[in-house]
């Protein structure tokens, strides 16, 4: 039962760190194929903190809205709301940096097989935003969801084979088997360097020379390119495409870029090369 209370007042870091830790829980049971039940979850944690069920609705979406940002799946159900109570940065902080494994995460079935992934339209280019709260970006930085992605070996290859899996199922869909089986994991056989992962083809037969992202985010999460890449979307713009493999962790989806590429993304530099000359 609710406490009359705390009807109006601001959360406390107790309170914030339950409804954390029980979202995350749920979060788990569902990238893992678990059955469970928000109405139970939600009742067992209003009956520990004394919120109302409007109160914790509003704050499991305000905590999707802060993994979005992070470039992390969110539980279905809990459309992201951005009002957030700052405090409620500090919480995810605390829960993430006791568990930063659910940043990696890579379902264990897809590490060996394709499975199936949808064609979407991608989002469309947006005026920048300076509104974002300095602990949101705080938060952004210590858990950098373009690093952490760049960096997971595990997550990349998965997705690129995802995408070796969807070239040749779409060949083969367009009466074109022949070239599904030329379709090769450019990556995963000779290593990186080449500016793209995967040669495949049009229904023509001509070459398609695709560069995938990977990140277990939304479509918005955003991504590293490398000069080779970009350089040879500019050598190359009729053949280069890029995948956007969004999503991984739950069904995977995936958008397509083509050159050139500043139609459609905003590129800003974010690294420097060092050197003693």
């Amino acid at each position: 039962m609710a406490d009359e209370s705390k009807i109006g007042k601001v959360w406390q870091d107790d309170e914030l760190d339950a409804i954390v830790s029980d979202y995350f829980a749920m979060l788990r049971a569902e990238l893992e194929g678990r059955k469970y039940r928000k109405v139970e979850h939600s009742a067992a944690l209003m009956a520990r903190i004394g919120r109302t069920h409007r109160s914790v609705e509003f704050k499991h979406q305000n905590i999707s809205a802060v993994l979005d940002e992070l470039g992390m799946p969110w539980i279905a159900g809990y459309i992201p709301k951005r009002n957030y109570q700052n405090a409620i940065f500090g919480a995810i902080d605390r829960y993430l940096s006791r568990s930063p494994e659910l940043l990696t995460f890579v379902p264990a079935a897809r590490e060996k097989e394709a499975p199936l992934a949808s064609l979407v339209t991608p989002p469309v280019l947006q005026e920048r935003e300076n509104n974002t709260p300095a602990g949101l970006q705080r938060l952004v930085r210590k858990f950098d969801p373009v690093q952490r992605d760049f960096r997971n070996r595990v997550l990349g290859s998965a997705g690129e084979e995802l995408v070796v899996g969807f070239e040749r199922a779409r060949l083969a869909e367009q009466g074109r088997g022949d070239l599904a089986r030329e379709v090769r994991w450019v990556a995963g056989e000779d290593g990186d360097g080449a500016g793209y992962d995967v040669r495949s083809f049009d229904a023509l037969g001509r070459e398609r020379l695709i560069e995938v992202k990977t990140t277990n985010g939304s479509a918005r999460t955003p991504f590293f390119l490398s000069r080779n890449e970009r350089a040879l979307s500019e050598e190359r713009p009729e053949d280069w495409r890029l995948y956007r493999v969004h999503e991984f962790s739950k069904r995977p989806l995936i958008f397509e870029l083509a050159p050139p590429l500043d139609r459609s993304v905003v590129s800003r530099p974010e690294t420097w090369k060092v050197s003693f000359a």
